[in-house]
Protein backbone atom coordinates (compact mmCIF):
# COMPACT_ATOMS: atom_id res chain seq x y z
CA UNK A 1 0.00 0.00 0.00
CA UNK A 2 2.89 2.37 0.75
CA UNK A 3 4.53 1.61 -2.59
CA UNK A 4 1.20 2.09 -4.37
CA UNK A 5 0.70 5.49 -2.77
CA UNK A 6 4.20 6.59 -3.76
CA UNK A 7 4.07 5.02 -7.21
CA UNK A 8 1.52 7.39 -8.73
CA UNK A 9 3.42 10.50 -7.66
CA UNK A 10 6.73 9.03 -8.88
CA UNK A 11 5.21 8.07 -12.23
CA UNK A 12 3.74 11.54 -12.72
CA UNK A 13 7.10 13.21 -12.04
CA UNK A 14 8.95 10.79 -14.30
CA UNK A 15 6.54 11.17 -17.20
CA UNK A 16 6.30 14.95 -16.76
CA UNK A 17 10.03 15.28 -17.50
CA UNK A 18 9.86 13.60 -20.89
CA UNK A 19 8.39 16.57 -22.86
CA UNK A 20 11.06 18.88 -21.42
CA UNK A 21 13.76 16.38 -22.36
CA UNK A 22 12.45 16.14 -25.91
CA UNK A 23 12.18 19.93 -26.29
CA UNK A 24 15.68 20.66 -25.04
CA UNK A 25 17.01 18.05 -27.49
CA UNK A 26 15.11 19.78 -30.28
CA UNK A 27 16.59 23.17 -29.38
CA UNK A 28 20.10 21.67 -29.30
CA UNK A 29 19.50 20.06 -32.67
CA UNK A 30 18.32 23.36 -34.12
CA UNK A 31 21.35 25.22 -32.76
CA UNK A 32 23.74 22.60 -34.11
CA UNK A 33 22.04 22.44 -37.51
CA UNK A 34 21.45 26.15 -38.11
CA UNK A 35 24.63 27.44 -36.48
CA UNK A 36 27.39 24.84 -36.88
CA UNK A 37 30.53 25.67 -34.95
CA UNK A 38 34.03 25.54 -36.32
CA UNK A 39 36.36 22.80 -35.14
CA UNK A 40 38.45 25.17 -33.05
CA UNK A 41 35.42 26.80 -31.42
CA UNK A 42 33.61 23.54 -30.64
CA UNK A 43 32.17 23.39 -27.13
CA UNK A 44 34.02 20.84 -24.92
CA UNK A 45 30.83 18.86 -24.26
CA UNK A 46 30.36 18.37 -28.01
CA UNK A 47 33.95 17.32 -28.65
CA UNK A 48 34.46 13.78 -29.86
CA UNK A 49 37.81 12.09 -29.26
CA UNK A 50 39.30 8.57 -29.21
CA UNK A 51 37.88 6.55 -26.34
CA UNK A 52 40.61 5.68 -23.84
CA UNK A 53 38.55 6.07 -20.65
CA UNK A 54 34.89 5.27 -20.03
CA UNK A 55 32.72 6.61 -17.23
CA UNK A 56 29.32 5.14 -16.35
CA UNK A 57 26.69 6.77 -14.16
CA UNK A 58 25.18 3.64 -12.61
CA UNK A 59 21.74 4.32 -11.10
CA UNK A 60 19.88 1.87 -8.84
CA UNK A 61 17.64 2.03 -5.79
CA UNK A 62 18.82 2.40 -2.21
CA UNK A 63 16.60 -0.47 -1.06
CA UNK A 64 15.64 -3.91 -2.24
CA UNK A 65 12.27 -5.68 -2.21
CA UNK A 66 11.55 -4.46 -5.74
CA UNK A 67 11.87 -7.67 -7.71
CA UNK A 68 14.69 -7.93 -10.23
CA UNK A 69 14.95 -4.18 -10.83
CA UNK A 70 18.39 -3.63 -9.28
CA UNK A 71 19.70 -6.99 -10.47
CA UNK A 72 18.79 -6.27 -14.08
CA UNK A 73 20.57 -2.89 -14.08
CA UNK A 74 23.64 -4.36 -12.35
CA UNK A 75 23.75 -7.16 -14.91
CA UNK A 76 23.38 -4.70 -17.81
CA UNK A 77 26.28 -2.54 -16.63
CA UNK A 78 28.49 -5.51 -15.74
CA UNK A 79 28.00 -7.08 -19.15
CA UNK A 80 28.91 -3.80 -20.83
CA UNK A 81 32.07 -3.41 -18.71
CA UNK A 82 33.19 -6.95 -19.52
CA UNK A 83 32.84 -6.23 -23.25
CA UNK A 84 35.11 -3.16 -23.10
CA UNK A 85 38.85 -3.21 -23.60
CA UNK A 86 39.39 0.28 -22.17
CA UNK A 87 39.45 1.24 -18.46
CA UNK A 88 36.01 1.93 -16.99
CA UNK A 89 35.16 3.96 -13.91
CA UNK A 90 31.78 4.17 -12.21
CA UNK A 91 29.80 6.92 -10.58
CA UNK A 92 27.12 5.14 -8.56
CA UNK A 93 23.77 6.51 -7.44
CA UNK A 94 21.99 4.19 -5.01
CA UNK A 95 23.22 1.71 -2.40
CA UNK A 96 22.36 -1.45 -4.31
CA UNK A 97 24.49 -0.56 -7.31
CA UNK A 98 27.34 0.69 -5.13
CA UNK A 99 27.39 -2.46 -3.02
CA UNK A 100 27.26 -4.73 -6.07
CA UNK A 101 30.07 -2.96 -7.91
CA UNK A 102 32.25 -2.73 -4.78
CA UNK A 103 31.77 -6.43 -4.15
CA UNK A 104 33.15 -7.27 -7.59
CA UNK A 105 36.08 -4.85 -7.43
CA UNK A 106 34.94 -2.20 -9.89
CA UNK A 107 36.54 1.25 -9.62
CA UNK A 108 34.08 3.79 -8.21
CA UNK A 109 34.81 7.46 -8.90
CA UNK A 110 32.10 8.79 -6.58
CA UNK A 111 28.96 7.51 -4.86
CA UNK A 112 25.65 9.15 -4.02
CA UNK A 113 22.99 7.64 -1.77
CA UNK A 114 19.94 8.79 0.11
CA UNK A 115 18.46 11.04 -2.59
CA UNK A 116 14.99 10.02 -1.44
CA UNK A 117 11.75 9.81 -3.38
CA UNK A 118 11.62 13.51 -4.32
CA UNK A 119 15.11 14.77 -5.23
CA UNK A 120 15.57 18.32 -6.46
CA UNK A 121 17.98 19.98 -8.84
CA UNK A 122 20.25 20.92 -5.92
CA UNK A 123 20.72 17.20 -5.24
CA UNK A 124 21.66 16.57 -8.88
CA UNK A 125 24.06 19.49 -9.36
CA UNK A 126 27.09 17.82 -7.63
CA UNK A 127 26.64 14.72 -9.79
CA UNK A 128 26.46 16.76 -13.00
CA UNK A 129 29.46 18.86 -11.96
CA UNK A 130 31.66 15.80 -11.46
CA UNK A 131 30.62 14.36 -14.82
CA UNK A 132 31.13 17.63 -16.71
CA UNK A 133 34.51 18.31 -15.09
CA UNK A 134 35.71 14.76 -15.80
CA UNK A 135 34.81 15.08 -19.47
CA UNK A 136 36.18 18.61 -19.93
CA UNK A 137 39.43 17.66 -18.16
CA UNK A 138 39.67 14.50 -20.30
CA UNK A 139 39.37 12.19 -17.31
CA UNK A 140 36.68 10.45 -19.36
CA UNK A 141 36.30 10.27 -23.13
CA UNK A 142 32.72 9.00 -23.13
CA UNK A 143 30.05 8.95 -20.42
CA UNK A 144 27.08 6.58 -20.24
CA UNK A 145 23.91 6.45 -18.18
CA UNK A 146 22.74 3.07 -16.86
CA UNK A 147 19.29 3.04 -15.28
CA UNK A 148 15.90 1.24 -15.28
CA UNK A 149 13.63 2.95 -17.78
CA UNK A 150 9.97 3.13 -16.79
CA UNK A 151 7.75 1.54 -19.45
CA UNK A 152 4.60 0.51 -17.58
CA UNK A 153 3.70 -0.36 -14.01
CA UNK A 154 4.73 -3.98 -14.60
CA UNK A 155 7.56 -3.36 -17.07
CA UNK A 156 10.88 -1.63 -16.39
CA UNK A 157 13.71 -2.02 -18.88
CA UNK A 158 17.42 -1.64 -18.03
CA UNK A 159 18.94 0.93 -20.40
CA UNK A 160 22.49 2.05 -21.10
CA UNK A 161 22.67 5.24 -23.19
CA UNK A 162 25.40 7.73 -24.04
CA UNK A 163 25.37 11.06 -22.23
CA UNK A 164 28.68 12.63 -23.34
CA UNK A 165 29.77 13.71 -25.85
CA UNK A 166 26.41 15.28 -26.57
CA UNK A 167 25.16 14.34 -30.01
CA UNK A 168 22.36 16.71 -31.15
CA UNK A 169 19.69 14.96 -33.16
CA UNK A 170 19.46 15.61 -36.88
CA UNK A 171 16.19 17.40 -37.57
CA UNK A 172 14.42 17.21 -40.95
CA UNK A 173 14.33 20.47 -42.85
CA UNK A 174 10.60 20.81 -42.22
CA UNK A 175 11.25 20.96 -38.47
CA UNK A 176 14.07 23.48 -38.65
CA UNK A 177 12.78 26.86 -37.49
CA UNK A 178 14.67 30.12 -37.84
CA UNK A 179 14.77 31.16 -34.20
CA UNK A 180 16.40 34.42 -33.11
CA UNK A 181 18.82 33.80 -30.25
CA UNK A 182 19.99 36.52 -27.90
CA UNK A 183 22.74 37.45 -27.34
CA UNK A 184 24.00 34.91 -29.91
CA UNK A 185 23.65 31.17 -30.70
CA UNK A 186 27.13 30.27 -29.35
CA UNK A 187 26.38 31.87 -25.98
CA UNK A 188 22.99 30.15 -25.74
CA UNK A 189 24.55 26.81 -26.64
CA UNK A 190 27.30 27.23 -24.02
CA UNK A 191 24.65 27.87 -21.37
CA UNK A 192 22.32 25.16 -22.58
CA UNK A 193 24.74 22.22 -22.78
CA UNK A 194 25.57 22.01 -19.02
CA UNK A 195 21.88 22.45 -18.27
CA UNK A 196 21.13 19.61 -20.67
CA UNK A 197 23.51 17.30 -18.78
CA UNK A 198 21.87 18.20 -15.46
CA UNK A 199 18.39 17.61 -16.84
CA UNK A 200 19.33 14.29 -18.43
CA UNK A 201 20.69 13.00 -15.11
CA UNK A 202 17.69 14.40 -13.23
CA UNK A 203 15.27 12.84 -15.70
CA UNK A 204 16.76 9.34 -15.52
CA UNK A 205 16.79 9.52 -11.70
CA UNK A 206 13.06 10.31 -11.80
CA UNK A 207 12.61 7.37 -14.18
CA UNK A 208 14.49 5.17 -11.72
CA UNK A 209 12.28 6.26 -8.82
CA UNK A 210 9.13 5.59 -10.84
CA UNK A 211 10.47 2.18 -11.84
CA UNK A 212 11.45 1.38 -8.25
CA UNK A 213 8.06 2.19 -6.76
CA UNK A 214 6.21 0.33 -9.53
CA UNK A 215 8.44 -2.74 -9.19
CA UNK A 216 8.10 -2.67 -5.39
CA UNK A 217 4.32 -2.49 -5.56
CA UNK A 218 4.19 -5.44 -7.96
CA UNK A 219 6.69 -7.42 -5.87
CA UNK A 220 4.80 -6.78 -2.64
CA UNK A 221 1.48 -7.67 -4.28
CA UNK A 222 2.96 -10.92 -5.57
CA UNK A 223 4.39 -11.65 -2.12
CA UNK A 224 1.01 -11.00 -0.52
CA UNK A 225 -0.75 -13.23 -3.04
CA UNK A 226 1.81 -15.98 -2.52
CA UNK A 227 1.42 -15.68 1.26
CA UNK A 228 -2.36 -15.99 0.96
CA UNK A 229 -2.00 -19.05 -1.27
CA UNK A 230 0.43 -20.59 1.20
CA UNK A 231 -1.94 -19.92 4.11
CA UNK A 232 -4.77 -21.55 2.16
CA UNK A 233 -2.66 -24.63 1.38
CA UNK A 234 -1.42 -24.94 4.98
CA UNK A 235 -4.96 -24.51 6.36
CA UNK A 236 -6.21 -27.24 4.06
CA UNK A 237 -3.35 -29.56 5.05
CA UNK A 238 -4.00 -28.82 8.76
CA UNK A 239 -7.71 -29.59 8.41
CA UNK A 240 -6.96 -32.86 6.61
CA UNK A 241 -4.56 -33.97 9.36
CA UNK A 242 -7.04 -32.92 12.04
CA UNK A 243 -9.85 -34.80 10.31
CA UNK A 244 -7.67 -37.89 10.01
CA UNK A 245 -6.92 -37.76 13.75
CA UNK A 246 -10.62 -37.37 14.61
CA UNK A 247 -11.55 -40.26 12.30
CA UNK A 248 -8.84 -42.43 13.85
CA UNK A 249 -10.08 -41.66 17.37
CA UNK A 250 -13.66 -42.47 16.36
CA UNK A 251 -12.57 -45.77 14.85
CA UNK A 252 -10.65 -46.60 18.02
CA UNK A 253 -13.69 -45.82 20.16
CA UNK A 254 -15.99 -47.82 17.87
CA UNK A 255 -13.57 -50.77 17.89
CA UNK A 256 -13.32 -50.67 21.69
CA UNK A 257 -17.09 -50.55 22.09
CA UNK A 258 -17.51 -53.50 19.74
CA UNK A 259 -14.88 -55.44 21.67
CA UNK A 260 -16.65 -54.80 24.98
CA UNK A 261 -20.01 -55.77 23.53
Amino acid sequence: MIAASRMKRAQERGLAGRPYDQKIRQVLADLAAAHPQKEGALHPLLERRPVNKIEIIHITADRGLCGGLNTNVNRKTSSFILEQKTPTVLLTIGKKGRDFMSRYGQKIRAEFTGLGDRPGMLDISPIARIVIDDYVNKEADVVYLAYPQFITTVTQRPVLQQLLPIEPADLPRKQNVEYIFEPDPQFVLAQLLPRFVEMEIYHVILETIASEQSARMVAMRNASDNAKDLITDLTLAYNKVRQDLITKELLDMTGAAAALG
